[in-house]
């Protein structure tokens, strides 16, 4: 019978939630928030079926995946930059066509702005790769960070809401 990967490490993160002292937990909560798919949201439905108190949990969620988005947007940028820097080194530079995904991601992004992709791409892709892609098309790192920050808190307040409501209702 095949697993599903991602189901496997959010078990894991739940089994050391429960294996380690209270004062530790909320840094398991914020390594599962910093995981891609896992996320914000997922480690604070971690941390509040683990235990923890709603906020500690949302809280060390989102810190988690800001702090893995802004090593991902922080890194983005310095490629980027040095690809940028590079190509407008070269004497000869030959502009490579579009991907029918980017030309759709710039569409998007044209109609929706940094906000909309921002707080509606967690629906479709994980924070890192929308805010790497975001970085790709060069959109500035203090506005891709602010967004970015908006949707992660959102987004896990969401969560960790919910999460806190099914438990109150099934209880």
């Amino acid at each position: 019978m095949a697993t599903n990967p991602i189901a496997d490490l959010v078990a894991g993160f739940q089994d050391a939630v429960a294996q380690v002292p209270e004062l530790v937990q909320p840094l398991i909560v914020a390594a599962a928030g910093a995981v891609p798919f896992i996320e914000g949201e997922g480690g604070a439905i971690v941390g509040v079926v683990g235990g923890l108190p709603p906020v500690v949990a949302g809280v060390a969620a989102a810190v988690g995946n800001l702090l893995c988005v802004f090593v991902v947007v922080i890194v983005a940028a310095r490629t980027r930059g040095a690809i940028v820097n590079r190509a407008h080194a070269d004497t000869v530079a030959v502009e490579k066509p579009r991907s029918k995904g980017r030309e759709r991601f710039q569409r998007w992004l044209v109609r929706f702005g940094v906000p909309g992709a921002s707080l509606l791409g967690p629906l479709a892709l994980p924070t890192h790769f929308t805010a790497a892609t975001l970085v790709a098309t060069g959109v500035p790192v203090r506005r891709i960070l602010f967004w970015q920050a908006i949707a992660i808190v959102l987004w896990t307040t969401i969560a960790t809401v919910s999460v806190t409501l099914a438990i109150a209702v099934a209880t």
